[in-house]
């Protein structure tokens, strides 16, 4: 049997208009060495089970097309299956929606974690299309070309279409079931892949097309306190994960970065009630009550303002 290098792994549900280009664009991919698409399809009601399927069967050596669900599971059940199933070195995503462009993306980043094992991940610019048919291309990074977790704990600066990271799941080290409860797994993934050890590269080129404002996740994106919401819960759950004990002190301060950045949210969306609950909440547990006291006010006066 081949040995895999690399695990491309596609969610898709109801994306029968987009789904056929996702699959070409990793088809294309020219590289010295094997992989695999998993395709883990969520029980769609429209054609794209059978579109899946149509490729699966032209190249079966490729695609792994996860078997046929009973009934819908949702993103992030899906995700978690998907997972699982990648049976490469190094996995890459690649959502229903999205596209690469950079035919030469796979063996890039290969060659680049394979040259630098203190690397557990690489990624890159993102091109952004709109609904409208624009793109935009994100712009220029400010991170810097090498991070590692204690600065990703902050912001998942990472677009997921763009990324390639080690697989190091096996049976002591499977990504935690808490992971479960959130609408998207990339962000804790590379968290748990790097919380050992392990740096983030950038990679400066455009590899990848993002479609904006469609998809699973659309609806939570939607409210920017829902995603800073969110990553706050994570970042709970993350302090609270004896994995991640040895890193107790950098996870408390994100986790008071985000309750302030939630608080401020909060004032700006015009959600004052909750915006002064969360103050007082924060004057209470967290020892940065100057800060806390000066964005709660400036918040509040940008809001009105």
């Amino acid at each position: 049997m081949t040995k895999i290098t690399v695990s491309v792994f596609i969610l898709t549900y109801n994306q029968e208009q987009f789904i056929t280009q996702t699959i070409e664009s990793v088809l294309m991919q020219q590289t010295d060495f094997a992989y695999q698409l998993v395709i883990g399809e969520d029980c769609s009601t429209d054609s794209t089970r059978q579109i899946c399927e149509n490729f699966a069967s032209q190249y079966p050596n490729n695609i792994k097309l996860l078997p046929a669900l009973d009934k819908n599971i949702g993103l992030i059940a899906n995700y978690m299956r998907t997972i699982k199933e990648c049976d490469g070195k190094y996995i890459a995503i690649c959502d229903g929606d999205d596209y690469w462009i950079d035919k030469y993306k796979l063996q890039k980043q290969v060659d680049f974690l394979e040259s630098n094992p203190d690397f557990s991940i690489v990624y890159t610019r993102v091109r952004k299309l709109f609904p409208n048919g624009e793109f935009k291309e994100s712009v220029a990074n400010t991170k810097g070309r090498t991070t590692n977790f204690d600065d990703l704990i902050f912001d998942n600066y990472i677009p997921s279409v763009t990324t390639l990271f080690k697989n190091i799941q096996n049976n002591q080290n499977q990504l935690p079931k808490w992971i479960l409860k959130y609408p998207y797994g990339d962000w804790p993934t590379y968290l748990w892949t790097i919380k050992e050890s392990g740096k983030i590269y950038f990679l400066d080129e455009v590899t990848a097309v993002y479609r904006v404002d469609i998809g699973e996740s659309f609806k939570i994106r939607k409210k920017v306190s829902a995603i800073v919401k969110t990553d706050l819960l994570i970042t709970k759950d993350i302090l609270i994960d004896l994995n991640f004990a040895h890193k107790q002190k950098i996870v408390e301060e994100a986790l008071i970065k985000r309750k302030i950045s939630l608080m401020v949210r909060y004032n700006r969306e015009g959600s004052y009630w909750r915006a002064l609950k969360l103050f007082f909440y924060n004057l209470q547990y967290d020892l940065q009550q100057n800060a806390v006291t000066k964005m709660y006010f400036y918040s509040l006066y940008k809001s009105f303002k």
